[in-house]
Formats: structure tokens, sequence, C-alpha cells
């Protein structure tokens, strides 16, 4: 009897936890499910030209595909990679490459960039000079007091024949003791980024990034020269590593690599120089 009694409450022991295990398994999978399903996503990008991108070229090709987007809107360029590693938001759309992995090892974070999307370009803007034949010996030029953007700048004045650079030199870290030839002898005056847009009423040449150019509603084909951008430099839309195999990832592959896309950049994006993969 006791043996009965005994086999039996094991039987129904086995029974409870079983039950007990397909209910978990169950709830489990059905909110993995609900999770998956769900097509409310959140991207993130700064105010200005590349929240415009998010809502003319990216964001009507997601709820094609039945997203539901809302853009986040950030007015610095640390939030929103915060936001990203965190879950706030799905995807962000503001930062090169360069910046996105500096901040991926400051901060311990694990983002990825999905793919490079068209940019606006540093140009060499000028109230003096109306084309770059014209430049006089000892033109002054502002540029932008940082290294990234300084060597920009450098290399931009190179491609325009303005300079001539080592060619040992590594292109994303050029400064001014790489110059061995400055045929007009200009004079540089390196300034905060933000002054630059500015510095056009003050100095014969003006090294301008694109985002503060446009910030200050200044148009990119009115620039001398234009910047040969390398990839890298260019804008990226990253999400966080653990979602870079995720459908989104895919669906926002598909939608930014679309004959629309492109359309929509070169009707609404003029002057945004494209990435190496479009071209």
């Amino acid at each position: 009897m006791k043996k009965w009694i005994i086999g039996f409450l094991f039987v129904l022991l086995v029974a409870v936890m079983t039950a007990c295990g397909s209910s978990e398994s169950n709830g489990n999978g059905s909110e993995e499910g609900s999770k998956e399903a769900s097509k409310e996503i959140k991207i993130g990008a700064t105010a200005g030209p590349y929240s415009d991108m998010v809502k003319k070229a990216i964001q009507p090709g997601l709820e094609k595909l039945g997203y539901t987007v809302e853009l986040v809107e950030f007015s610095d360029y640390i939030q929103p990679n915060k936001a990203l590693d965190n879950g706030d938001i799905d995807a962000n759309l503001f930062q090169h490459t360069i910046y996105l992995e500096n901040f991926e090892k400051e901060n311990n974070m694990d983002l990825t960039a999905l793919l490079t999307v068209p940019t606006a370009p540093m140009g060499i803007y000028s109230n003096v000079y109306k084309s770059l034949d014209e430049v006089k010996d000892g033109s002054t030029v502002t540029l932008p007091n940082d290294p990234t953007n300084a060597a920009r700048a450098l290399n931009t004045l190179r491609d325009a024949g303005l300079i001539t650079i080592n060619e040992s030199a590594d292109p994303l870290k050029v400064s001014e003791k790489d110059i061995v030839e400055n045929k007009k002898n200009l004079k540089f005056q390196p300034i905060e980024a933000g002054q630059l847009p500015r510095s056009v009423e003050s100095a014969d040449l003006a090294a301008v990034p694109g985002n503060f150019a446009l910030a200050a509603k200044m148009d990119l084909l009115d620039a001398l020269t234009l910047e040969n951008m390398a990839d890298s430099y260019r804008n990226v839309v990253a999400v966080s590593a653990a979602n870079e195999d995720s459908q989104l990832a895919k669906d926002l592959k598909s939608v930014v690599e679309s004959d629309e896309f492109e359309k929509i950049i070169d009707e609404e994006f003029k002057g945004f120089g494209k990435p190496e993969w479009m071209k």
C-alpha cells in the first residue's frame, strides 16, 4: 500500500512539474512571438537633415513593410547612443563610423553600423572669391580646430589643388605639419566648428562641415568645392549589436538600398555625397 501511495505521489509530482514547464514555455514563447510580431519601433536622430532623412526617406519605406515608426529627436551627440544601448530606441542616424567606434570604446557599448547613408560633405565657402582659381597669395582659411574635422578640411584643400600633403601621412590624421607645399601661402585659422559658418564673413575661405552649414541655412551647392568624403566619415544607421541580424535590421537595409530611397535623396538632399555602395 505504501509503495502504491509513493508511486502515485511521484507520478502526480511529475505531471504537475510537466504542466508548469509547459505553461512557462508557452508564456515565454507567446511573449517572444508577440515581441517579434510587434512592428512599433523608434528611430533616433539629431534634429536637422538626418531627422528629415528618417522622416522623408526611411520612415515611408518601413511603413510600407507594416512598421509603425516614431521619430525621436535629440539635441546632442551623446544621448542617441545611450538610448540605443539601453533599448529606448531601436536604431539611430546621426554619426559617422569613426565617432561610433570611439563612443563604443569609451562607454563600453556594443553597437553596430548597419550601412552608410548619403551625408552632407564639408565645403570650402567664400564671400570673397567665386572660384578657387581666384584665390590670392596669403589668403586666410578658417578650419575646424578638432583633429578629425581639421584632417577633412586639409584633405579637401589638397583635392582642390591648394596644398600638397605628405603621401605617407594617414588621411584620417592629417594636420598642418603634414603639409609639404602651400602654393598660395594660405594662413590657417583653426576655430570651433560651430563658428565656421559665421567665419565666412571675415575669412577669405572657410572649411565648413556639412551639418553646420545646413544648420546655418547655407546651401551646400554654394561651396567652391565639396569634400570627396571617405565612407568612414559618412553617417550610418546604427543598431545594437544584439539586433544586427534581426528582421528590423534586414528591413532597414532593404529600405535604404531601395531605388525609392535614392530618388528621395536626389530630390530632397541635393549636395549630399553618396557612399561607395550607392555608386
